[in-house]
């Protein structure tokens, strides 16, 4: 299949939109699916925390926990611990290499960051800098958005992936926008009642951060599925099989997608195996 699996091939005709496209998701079917899969979403939550305190190995606690938060988000059953472990063993390679590629970049952008924050008084060209430098953090931040998700979904090349995540900012911006306003509300609210509660700082924090790490990724990373899977899923899957639709029907129910089966007319006596889509091109 030509192109970002049907995505920017501008040899075929637009894409179409599957009728079987999934409905949009509420912020009570959120909450409801978190608080449903809160008491297994705790030792996941701890096991991410403990393999992202070395900065270079958050890759690999990030793909675990999004295959967990996919599957969860998309009705499938997950193993939890068992799943984000076996995630982390088929993905290591390209998650280990992305997580030193982000770790390198965090710290150049936050070094000129600090950089054109401290030179303002020198001139508007570094004050334009900063703004370019605080765009530039914003986009890669939500390009992760997608990065995880792509990498444990689709046979994508590093190169591939990041080109990828940074077209979906663009097609997806104003969920990309709304997701991260969520997140900032979540962060503000950790940060406020440590401000409330400042009298009683140690203790407060020692609560907060606990409860943080027992809480907090799984409900990230969840958030992220609800706001950036349907449109991975229009813009990628949809198109593809409102063409082929017969094709992979096992690994679209792996995702959560709903299908009509049409099985085709086979000769009496014979059995014809449907092309392997996912395995041949992209999909994991």
């Amino acid at each position: 299949m030509a192109g970002f699996f049907g995505l920017f091939n501008y040899e075929k005709e637009g894409p179409g939109i599957s009728k079987n496209a999934p409905k949009k998701k509420t912020f009570l079917i959120f909450f409801e699916t978190f608080f449903r899969n809160f008491w297994k979403f705790m030792p996941i939550n701890l096991v991410y925390s403990l393999i992202s305190v070395p900065v270079i190995t958050g890759g690999f606690a990030s793909v675990g926990i999004t295959h967990v938060a996919r599957n969860t988000a998309r009705d499938k059953h997950s193993f939890g611990l068992s799943d984000f472990i076996d995630t982390i063993k088929k993905n290591w390679k390209q998650a280990l290499a992305a997580g030193i590629i982000n770790t390198i970049v965090y710290i150049l952008l936050i070094f000129d960051i600090f950089f054109f924050y401290n030179n303002q008084e020198n001139g508007m060209i570094y004050t334009i800098g900063l703004g370019i430098m605080m765009s530039i953090t914003i986009i890669f931040l939500m390009m992760n958005f997608y990065l995880w998700t792509m990498m444990i979904t689709f046979k994508f090349n590093l190169k591939q992936l990041y080109k990828n995540s940074f077209k979906f900012v663009i097609i997806n911006i104003k969920k990309n926008l709304l997701c991260g306003f969520c997140l900032l509300l979540a962060y503000g609210l950790y940060i406020a009642i440590a401000v409330l509660f400042f009298k009683y700082i140690i203790f407060v924090l020692s609560i907060e951060i606990l409860v943080y790490i027992l809480t907090f990724p799984a409900f990230r990373f969840l958030l992220i599925q609800y706001f950036t899977f349907p449109c991975i899923k229009k813009v990628i899957i949809d198109p593809y099989y409102a063409e082929h639709p017969d094709e992979d029907i096992e690994k679209r129910r792996d995702l959560g997608i709903e299908v009509e089966e049409e099985k085709p007319e086979v000769p009496e006596g014979e059995e014809e195996e449907p092309e392997n889509v996912f395995d041949d091109n992209m999909i994991l």
